[in-house]
């Protein structure tokens, strides 16, 4: 620590020294002896040098190097916090307003990783000072401050569970609430300027605010969990920013449904998608603002342009974006009448991949709660479709899922379809000609005989199913006699493929089951000869050991089961054989 003769000395160089002779080494000086001073405890004598009128014109000139020093002083001593704050106070009423807020800038470009929330919680309210105080360009200085606050703010983890956000041990829920009251002047400013004529610099501050909400949804709002039910810091922030947009002039409409976002450039794509795409789940799932949106929309269009937003949501893997995609999903849907949606739309880019999205939640994602919630509104979906638009998914799902469970799952749809038709809702699409094709795709084996029935099981079953209730119902079925003739020969074609198919699999397994008996015979048989011997063998080699790493007892566990399921479907082809040749015989 320097002396306090040496500090004199050099304080009273820089009353002698004209602002335009000071050196880069003078700032560095400062910085130094205003550290020195702080780590020796002397924050009360800084504070006084920078009241000291004697030392208004150092201060005005080089008070900035003093910045980073009182606010790491404020961050880890909490001691000195009053003395401090009072320095950083005097520094922004003394200090040029445009050096200040580079210095702070700066400051918030290398702050301490580890300090993050406590340095924001430190600059804001002088930051905000600074920023009201620019006579020009303000705009500009709010979209630097702004963007570099969120960019610090992003680094943070969000809390993701309750208990995690009532901890709050990185105090991102408390930048959240600080960061709102920052923002609240500037805000004010652009709605009193709205009541007159707006200048390009009002119209600059409205963009920079707007941009601040859209990174706000993105991060920390797209990652959080959200509820209604539990008024949350994360959940009253986000009410904030819902808030914020209708009150800078900013239509939810425009942001969600006519692009309005495509004016801002600083905007790049995926981040406006990411946003609109929280911000139609906050308006239509959370219902906040939802005041504030227009009753003239129908819930087709609602959905239409919503379906952009549950795509983007969907094609992502993190468990936030799937829960609030499903859940937009299922509430796009709700008040859309069943049997109502066109097949026109399925033509639509969002409508054929957000179902393709939310196929791949039911098949590869590894949260069973989101893979239930998500076959709930794939039901949900198929439900809203009309005939026609049902046929057309039905066969596009059929082609393109490549997952038996789908499939299935497909199947018994088309099968409830077909018993809902020949039960006096008639439509074209499920009797008649147009069901052919879909028979077709559904009386189908992937690899014909060498077909994995295991793994093709639940299609299977369901496909089974389907053919005993056609041939349930022939009489209604034979009212078009070309129809049914064509029915019958995919029928026998299907069967007699899934026979030749069941044969060659129950006789691969049996001989499976056959050679691990003679497998485990031959290990008890070593083992007995081995407990005779007085020789110590080393290891035991038996022929199939390597090829899987299932106990024995497993291994025969699974070939029974296998069996057990090649001897259902063999009952069950053997149960429409029989109630073909009951129909057959009727007439006589």
């Amino acid at each position: 620590m320097m002396n306090e003769d040496k500090v004199h000395e050099i304080i009273q160089r820089w009353r002698e020294t004209p602002e335009e002779y000071l050196k880069p080494e003078d700032y560095q000086q400062i910085r130094d002896v205003g550290a020195a001073c702080l780590s020796g405890g002397d924050g009360q004598q800084l504070l006084k040098f920078i009241q000291d009128e004697k030392n208004q014109g150092i201060v005005k000139s080089m008070g900035c190097g003093l910045l980073a020093p009182l606010v790491d002083e404020l961050v880890r001593n909490k001691k000195s916090h009053d003395h401090c704050q009072a320095a950083i106070t005097q520094l922004t009423k003394t200090c040029s307003s445009r050096t200040l807020l580079e210095s702070f800038l700066e400051l918030i470009e290398d702050m301490d990783p580890g300090a993050i929330s406590e340095t924001i919680l430190v600059l804001l309210p002088h930051l905000q000072t600074v920023l009201l105080q620019l006579d020009e360009n303000q705009a500009v200085g709010v979209g630097l401050a702004l963007s570099a606050l969120h960019k610090q703010l992003s680094r943070l983890p969000v809390p993701y569970t309750q208990q995690q956000e009532e901890d709050d041990e990185h105090g991102l829920c408390r930048c959240c609430v600080a960061l709102v009251t920052f923002t609240r002047p500037f805000i004010d400013g652009v709605k009193k300027d709205e009541n007159c004529n707006p200048t390009p610099e009002d119209d600059e501050l409205k963009a920079e605010i707007l941009k601040f909400c859209m990174l706000s949804l993105k991060e920390p709002l797209l990652e959080a969990e959200l509820n209604q039910d539990r008024k949350s810091t994360l959940w009253l922030f986000a009410v904030e920013i819902m808030v914020i947009l209708p009150a800078i002039k900013e239509s939810l409409p425009g942001l969600l449904f006519f692009s309005s976002l495509r004016k801002f450039t600083t905007m790049d794509t995926d981040l406006s998608k990411e946003s609109t795409a929280c911000l139609a789940y906050l308006l239509f799932v959370q219902l906040i603002a939802m005041d504030t949106f227009p009753v003239v929309f129908s819930p087709v269009f609602i959905l239409q342009c919503n379906m952009e937003h549950i795509n983007q949501l969907l094609s992502r893997k993190k468990e936030s974006h799937l829960l609030k995609g499903l859940a937009l999903f299922a509430k796009s849907l709700e008040k859309v009448e069943d049997n109502s949606l066109p097949v026109g739309l399925l033509d639509l880019e969002s409508f054929y991949s957000a179902p393709q999205n939310l196929r791949q939640v039911l098949t590869d994602c590894p949260i069973q709660h989101l893979r239930e919630s998500g076959l709930k509104v794939f039901q949900l979906f198929i439900n809203k479709l009309d005939a026609e638009a049902k046929h057309k998914f039905f066969r596009c799902m059929l082609k393109t899922s490549h997952h038996a469970g789908v499939e299935g799952y497909i199947v018994n749809n088309i099968r409830s379809q077909i018993q809902s038709s020949i039960k006096g809702e008639a439509n074209t699409w499920f009797l008649g000609t147009e069901l052919l094709p879909l028979l077709e795709l559904v009386l189908s084996l992937p690899q014909a005989a060498e077909t994995d029935l295991l793994t093709n099981m639940d299609k299977i079953m369901e496909s089974l199913n389907l053919l005993r209730c056609l041939l349930m119902r022939d009489k209604e079925m034979k009212s078009d006699a070309d129809v049914w003739e064509e029915i019958c020969r995919i029928k026998d074609e299907y069967l007699k493929m899934l026979r030749v198919c069941i044969s060659m699999s129950r006789a691969y397994y049996s001989a499976e089951m056959k050679a691990l008996k003679e497998e485990q015979k031959l290990r008890v048989k070593e083992a007995k000869e081995h407990a005779r011997s007085t020789r110590l063998l080393k290891a035991i080699t038996v022929k199939h050991d390597k090829v899987t790493h299932m106990s024995p007892e497993v291994q025969y566990q699974v070939l029974q089961s296998a069996l057990v399921t090649f001897d259902l479907m063999e009952s069950l082809v053997v149960r429409i054989d029989e109630i073909t040749e009951e129909k057959q015989g009727k007439p006589h």
